[in-house]
């Protein structure tokens, strides 16, 4: 099964998978925070019998000030009165500390469901296969993972917490009613079924909206870096794109408004005619109520706890149902977290993994390898077939596209081909245990990453095993060549590096590459990848680092993608790449002499290079 099988089975779910999906909301809550979500239960319940205790002193309180009222004023037949208005203000007092403290309580909740959610997501996110990245499924499952892990689990804790309070007030409150009339009970429960409906009605709709318009969702995301990022920002001045980009950004966004707004409009007229529905049943109930009370069968403190109990009863119906209907929604929404925790990877270790070779030996094979990236129809090698000779430096050279990059990601395995075998000294490296090969071979990216750390951690990256005071950073610099760019650092190798940070200095695209090169040396690994390493270079910088990587490389193994042959010609041996097959290979002169796709480039590049220093001795 391929990756982009994966995405095809996920996204629909049935009334069994989101009852799953709550229970495990509730082990997801009860693992980040034990201890906080019992106390939390504890006040839930607490805090739904108060309203009740709060209904009865009401009652109790009229009916003694009616019975006051009517047999004068003295102290004795106030002391009751007194007393239950104390009791009142007591439970009253009592309630809103209860309110504080659950608040308080949900608010660490919240942090350390965050924490953990973020923890897992983060977990998931750097475990899964380079090839999630190829696909554009993962980036809308990862991006509603991302915005829905942030409040979702907690919200349906929040609506689950909210559910079992008003449970037990509206149990103690039926219990109030039924002496009134056994058929009030029932009439509260009719009165709110309509506003139910619709309510899990508008939240199929919206989540079913949510989800089909997340790729609306991150195309806003996209315009809004577009225009707000420094990496954009050259180009949006130079071009006077800015208009173009502000008015995409906002046509996407007018429709995206117009369709929430839309869909809100239709929500909102289902739920007047609910509420209609809801204040029907409650005017009748009460009409009924003060014909009681004219008729003289209940005194002026069960009218008032009628009307308090009658109409708390509705707002908790309503309220209850209410939260039942968040439950819904938010088990729709936690499903996306879930369905991208789901997803497995497929480069993993074997059960009979073994280490990777200390030193390779006799060299790194491709025997007829086939390989696409996810998604793609065309392949990116073919029956590709090479051998990297051991403590050699060999450069694949080579027009865009040719497979060079995706040679380097099959070593390191970021990457399994679709048939064929890569092999370090005989060894398939599906046998070897991913951190043993990783850890034996460095890896320097085409785009080089910059950290927004210090010079030191920028290198020192490599190998966290190192003590920070080790001798290894600065030897890795002065091997990259990256010493002294460093050492003219305001606080030298402690300097904040990049502008993202107060007291950060930026770096140019070559400086950023040596710190990137001297990285890459600091794994001293026997394998060493390394793709365009001075394509940020100027000419008179290239020479002396090969120099460098030479002495570096003495005993190990490098692999050097590159299309600046005055770079490739000083390797040991030179693969030229053409539609993922190995059309020539040699040393420079070899290759010059044979005569073709090597030679004519060079001799394209000399003639170029000639025509610059002519122009330049003209000048």
């Amino acid at each position: 099964m391929s990756i982009s099988s994966d995405f095809r089975s996920l996204g629909a779910i049935g009334f069994a998978d989101k009852l799953r999906n709550i229970a495990r909301t509730f082990l997801l809550v009860w693992s980040a925070c034990k201890g906080w979500t019992l106390l939390w239960v504890v006040l839930l319940i607490g805090q739904g019998l108060l309203p009740v205790a709060t209904v009865q002193l009401t009652r109790l309180l009229v009916d003694h000030l009616a019975s006051v009222m009517g047999s004068g004023s003295s102290s004795a037949a106030f002391r009751p009165v007194l007393f239950l208005a104390v009791l009142l203000a007591g439970v009253l007092l009592l309630t809103e500390f209860l309110k504080l403290l659950s608040e308080w309580i949900r608010t660490t909740q919240s942090e350390l469901i965050q924490d953990y959610i973020a923890r897992l997501v983060h977990r998931k996110s750097i475990s899964l296969d380079m090839g999630f990245y190829e696909m554009s499924d993962f980036y809308d499952h990862l991006h509603r993972a991302r915005s829905d892990a942030a409040n979702r689990p907690l919200a349906l804790l929040e609506s689950s917490g909210s559910a079992l309070q008003n449970s037990v007030t509206l149990i103690a409150m039926a219990a109030v009613l039924i002496p009134y009339g056994v058929w009030l009970p029932p009439a509260l429960l009719v009165s709110t079924l309509p506003a139910f409906y619709v309510v899990i009605r508008a939240s199929r709709q919206y989540h079913t909206w949510w989800n089909d318009s997340t790729v609306t969702r991150r195309r806003i995301q996209y315009l809004d870096m577009v225009l707000t990022e420094p990496f954009f920002a050259g180009e949006l001045r130079l071009f006077g794109l800015g208009k173009h980009f502000q008015s995409a950004y906002e046509t996407v966004r007018t429709r995206f408004r117009k369709e929430r707004l839309d869909l809100l409009k239709a929500q909102y007229r289902s739920r007047l005619g609910a509420e209609l529905v809801a204040l029907t049943v409650s005017g009748g109930t009460m009409l009924w109520m003060f014909y009681q009370a004219v008729l003289g069968r209940v005194t002026l403190g069960d009218l008032a706890l009628f009307y308090q109990a009658f109409q708390r009863g509705q707002s908790l119906v309503q309220v209850l149902l209410g939260n039942l209907g968040q439950i819904y929604t938010n088990s729709l929404y936690v499903s996306n977290l879930f369905e991208f925790l789901g997803l497995e990877s497929r480069i993993v270790d074997r059960p009979d993994a073994i280490a990777a070779p200390s030193q390779v030996q006799s060299g790194i094979s491709f025997r007829n390898v086939t390989f696409r990236y996810p998604g793609r129809s065309s392949c990116s090698l073919q029956n590709f077939s090479v051998f990297i000779p051991a403590g050699r430096i060999v450069a694949l050279v080579g027009e865009n596209g040719a497979g060079k990059t995706t040679a380097l990601k099959l070593v390191a395995r970021f990457y399994d081909p679709e048939a064929g075998s890569v092999e370090i000294d005989g060894i398939d490296v599906r046998r070897i245990s991913l951190a043993s090969l990783r850890q034996n071979m460095t890896f320097m990216f085409q785009t080089p990453v910059n950290y927004h750390l210090s010079a030191r951690e920028n290198i020192a990256l490599a190998n966290l095993d190192l003590a920070p005071e080790d001798t290894g950073v600065e030897s890795a610099a002065r091997s990259a060549g990256a010493h002294e760019i460093i050492r003219r650092l305001p606080n030298g190798y402690e300097s904040l590096l990049g502008r993202w940070f107060p007291g950060g200095t930026e770096l140019s695209g070559g400086e950023w590459q040596r710190l990137a090169l001297a990285r890459a040396f600091m794994r001293q690994s026997p394998i060493m990848l390394l793709d365009e390493p001075t394509s940020s270079m100027d000419s008179w910088a290239e020479a002396d680092w090969f120099q460098r990587l030479k002495s570096l490389a003495e005993g190990r193994t490098v692999i050097l993608v590159t299309h600046r042959l005055s770079i490739a010609r000083r390797a040991d041996l030179i693969l030229v790449m053409r539609s993922g097959q190995v059309v020539e290979s040699g040393n420079h002169d070899e290759l010059v002499a044979l005569g073709g796709l090597y030679s004519q480039s060079w001799r394209s590049q000399v003639q170029s290079t000639d025509s610059v220093s002519e122009m330049q001795v003209t000048a």
